[in-house]
């Protein structure tokens, strides 16, 4: 059988996808997975490293399946997963506990008190952005301070990517844009003493693993590996990179510039730069390759919205939230937005701001239904996007932007995005972008390419452009500084609304979904 395809594999918050790829980035088979979420204390959301590679490995066989292929066909692997958050290992590389997922806002009283201090503003000279209450610094210094018996366990501190990578191969390793989230120095682009230092995380030095470069070779598939995916033993396995660095190059964008929108889980906003440009309103990580930085403005204030209501509207029925999506897709093209509907802010995940906030929704009246409370909703998801490309753009030139996710397929969807935005966008083709950046990596570490610049111009990839429509953008415009007033209005009231409680009976973080066990398989 010929070698044909590469595969990436996609770990997301709620579902884990492998996608077989051709050389030009044809999908040739698809598998999905549902994972769980776990939450059985308030603000804590996990994930377990077991249920997470069981789902790997069922996508990857799904994937094969879906293709007609077995593993002899695959060339290499990539991996990309949802990042920040932690997972930690033992001396023996044994997972300690569960995963730490970004949605996870234990830390967020720590974050607080390193604000009140000054640590965070310490950091950012060094890092180019101040610890996330879900940054892995975050949750090592929860550890340290609430369960020092784990906390003095850990040998590994890594990501979710890599202990799917560390499933496939053995070999415990991360790579430069995953360990940009938490450890490395803005300008050296290599871990940093100092951060630990300040963060009084000093000891954790060791448990940083192998840093790699995302094309770089990062071991082959293990035997075991084999037994549980189909794939080959031997099948090499790339380093891979943080989810959103992968949407990027999946979308085509590799350039400084270039600007990546993806409307999913998270409100994730990027721009390439080739120099390092740190300010307040976004945080600077590395590039996929040293000598690039990516500026990231991001917010869990995205789609995961409309799958809230989604679900609380009709709960048995899996493809509400596509459903909505189409409906509101044409009601935008058919009448454009209307002056003086509903309002939305889509916070109920969290929000753009340092404040733990409320999802709010202004506006109402008896006459509105679902339609006007669907569009609100959208609406509220392209302003809190917008909210974040405004500040990327202070950051430097914008070449081009381009977006996916969302149901930004729909041209509807597409065109609100343009008129919120007042500048043109482009969407591509290309399905399942994580994946295919994943699965370029893999395609770069075993010399199909030569990099990613050359894997990404052989990708048939087609865009389509949207450009703002003037008065559909002007009632835009008008309501998103309505939208803003009402955000400063109602911020001095997100404390009292906010609940911190803690133990086993204070419920669940609202509005995230708790996925049983038994309802693992897609």
């Amino acid at each position: 059988m010929t070698k044909n395809g590469i595969i990436g594999v996609d770990c997301g918050s709620t579902s884990t996808k492998a996608v077989i790829f051709s050389a030009t980035g044809e999908i040739l088979g698809t598998g999905r997975c549902r994972v769980a979420q776990h939450m059985e204390r308030a603000h804590h959301v996990e994930r377990d490293p077991g249920e997470a590679w069981q789902a790997a490995a069922s996508a990857i066989r799904d994937a094969l399946a879906d293709a007609g292929l077995d593993g002899r066909a695959i060339m290499a692997v990539g991996v990309t997963a949802h990042g920040d958050g932690l997972f930690v290992l033992d001396r023996t590389g044994h997972p300690l506990g569960r995963g730490i997922m970004s949605l996870d806002s234990r830390a967020q009283g720590l974050h607080e008190h390193w604000r009140a201090e000054g640590t965070l503003d310490r950091v950012f000279p060094i890092a180019g952005q101040r610890p996330y209450r879900y940054s892995a610094t975050a949750l090592l210094a929860w550890m340290r301070d609430n369960e020092p018996e784990r906390y003095h366990a850990i040998g590994t501190a890594f990501f979710a990517k890599d202990w799917i990578r560390l499933c496939l191969t053995g070999r415990i390793a991360t790579d430069l844009t995953e360990a940009s989230t938490a450890f490395t120095d803005l300008h050296t682009q290599d871990y940093s003493d100092a951060i630990l230092a300040m963060l009084g995380l000093s000891p954790m030095r060791g448990a940083l693993p192998e840093l790699l470069l995302p094309c770089d070779p990062a071991g082959t598939v293990s035997a075991a590996a084999a037994s549980a995916t189909g794939l080959l033993e031997g099948t090499p396995v790339s380093a891979g990179l943080h989810d959103v660095t992968a949407a990027a190059i999946g979308l085509g964008h590799t350039r400084a510039g270039d600007m990546s929108v993806t409307a999913g889980t998270f409100s994730i906003n990027e721009i390439f730069h080739d120099a390092p440009v740190p300010g307040d309103e976004w945080a600077c990580r590395a590039g996929y390759r040293r000598g690039l930085w990516n500026c990231m403005s991001i917010s869990p204030g995205s789609a995961s919205n409309l799958e809230w209501l989604a679900r609380l509207l009709c709960p048995d029925e899996p493809a509400a939230a596509a459903t909505f999506m189409r409906a509101a897709a044409s009601r935008y093209l058919a009448r454009g937005p209307v002056s003086g509907e509903p309002l939305f802010h889509p916070y109920l995940f969290g929000s753009p701001y340092e404040a733990p906030a409320s999802a709010s929704l202004f506006g109402l009246q008896a006459w509105h239904g679902r339609d006007e409370i669907v569009q609100a909703l959208l609406q509220g998801i392209a302003f809190n996007h917008r909210y974040h490309v405004d500040a990327l753009r202070r950051s430097g030139v914008v070449r081009r932007i381009g977006i996916a996710g969302g149901g930004t397929s729909e041209a509807g969807i597409a065109q609100m995005f343009a008129d919120v935005f007042g500048e043109t966008i482009s969407v591509s083709n290309v399905r399942e972008a994580g994946a295919l950046g994943a699965a370029l990596t893999g395609a770069v570490a075993v010399g199909m390419f030569p990099d990613l610049e050359t894997a990404v111009e052989a990708q048939d990839v087609e865009l389509r452009a949207y450009q703002p429509e003037p008065s559909r953008a002007a009632i835009q415009q008008d309501a998103y500084e309505r939208y803003s007033r009402l955000v400063e209005a109602v911020k001095p009231h997100w404390d009292g609304l906010y609940g911190m409680g803690t133990g086993p009976d204070a419920g669940f973080l609202p509005g995230v979904p708790v996925v049983k066990q038994e309802e693992n398989r897609a």
